[in-house]
């Protein structure tokens, strides 16, 4: 036990090391100097020290790190679920297991009195002598008696053999199972890291603002939304769009709004916070229709439809990775939980790029 420990510290320890020399991972591109020069991008007050090009520079990469970070708690989202799976399937094992040994110690002792009885009898089986018996009906007897006792002999040898063939199993699939474990555990190691490399180097680039800069910045990406949004309904995408909410969507949107204001954390399920998937998932789970955690696990597993078809309670899954999720709640908007510094709130559902439109309860 003490050497898997150690054989996994020292894999995380490599994770940790190859993560922090991995080019672009641990640290972001500098905030650009402050505008000296006049130009078109110029602060129009001589006082602010950035320039709108330049705090959109800025946006883009926070933006970025916040995207590769959301990518890496699916990550450790995934591997958390593969964990628990594994930890499950090990207590199941361990108990068949434990099942399997005491039921072949029953079986042995009965296979046991059997040798005994046979003993006593002098080596014969139980009825044997009355075979041996000039009385018919004690002959007659004594033959069934035989058979009876060659059947039961037959049956405990057999299901001894395959209580031991089943222990076995039990045994290679236990130790399959605590290899997925440690693996898993290592993914979630490395995955952590990661999502914390990303947030750190993000916050880092904001606290680098002044207030009215960091306000500024805000705005600057309420403003992309919004070309993002205007663009999206621009493009007629949900012209036709008018389906209206399951009984089950309903009650997933319903729990999923009242959870606006609450904040974002990575890796969580609620009550108090929520990624983006903890949201969906969990929202999915009070309308009692259970659902994958992860917003790639959505994405891979439930039924897609068009955009067209959508109605509220739909789940729209974002970027290329498919690192994010948002619920659908009608009129061009979702709900969803946007990243690290942000609270559960609505947006509209075309201010990020779409990768597609799920359904959890088709």
């Amino acid at each position: 036990m003490n050497r898997r420990h150690c054989a996994t510290a020292a894999i995380t320890l490599v994770c940790a090391l190859a993560l922090l020399t991995s080019t672009g991972q641990a640290s972001a591109a500098p905030v650009p100097e402050p505008s000296s020069s006049p130009s078109s991008a110029a602060p129009a007050d001589p006082s602010q020290r950035y320039s709108n090009a330049d705090l959109e520079k800025v946006r883009e990469q926070i933006e970025t790190l916040y995207r590769k970070a959301g990518a890496a708690t699916d990550a450790y989202n995934l591997a958390e679920e593969q964990t628990k799976k594994q930890s499950g399937e090990i207590v199941k094992l361990a108990k068949a297991i434990v099942d399997g040994q005491a039921r072949i110690a029953a079986l042995k002792d009965r296979a046991g009195a059997q040798a005994r009885e046979q003993y006593r009898n002098g080596g014969l089986p139980p009825g044997a002598q009355l075979a041996l018996s000039n009385d018919p009906k004690l002959f007659l007897d004594g033959i069934n008696k035989v058979r009876q006792s060659q059947q039961a002999s037959k049956s405990l040898l057999t299901e001894l053999n395959q209580t031991q063939q089943d222990l076995e199993t039990y045994t290679q699939d236990a130790s399959a199972n605590w290899e997925k474990l440690e693996a898993n555990r290592v993914k979630q190691a490395k995955a952590k890291k990661k999502i914390n490399a990303q947030i750190k180097a993000a916050e880092k680039l904001e606290s680098r603002l002044e207030k009215k800069e960091r306000d500024r910045l805000r705005q600057l990406e309420q403003d992309a939304a919004n070309r993002a949004q205007t663009a999206w309904l621009s493009s007629g995408a949900i012209k036709d769009v008018s389906g209206e909410a399951s009984e089950a969507g309903a009650a997933a949107v319903a729990f999923a709004t009242a959870q606006i204001g609450k904040p974002y954390v990575w890796g969580a399920e609620g009550p108090g916070s929520y990624d983006c998937s903890g949201l969906t998932s969990q929202a999915w789970l009070a309308a009692k229709r259970p659902i994958p955690r992860t917003s790639q696990e959505q994405w891979r597993l439930l039924p897609r439809i068009d955009i067209q078809d959508m109605r509220p309670g739909d789940l729209i899954i974002y970027h290329a990775d498919a690192s994010h999720v948002g619920m659908y709640v009608g009129d061009g908007a979702i709900v969803h939980s946007p990243r690290p510094g942000r609270n559960v709130t609505l947006a509209g559902a075309g201010s990020m790029k779409i990768l597609g439109v799920v359904r959890p309860d088709k």
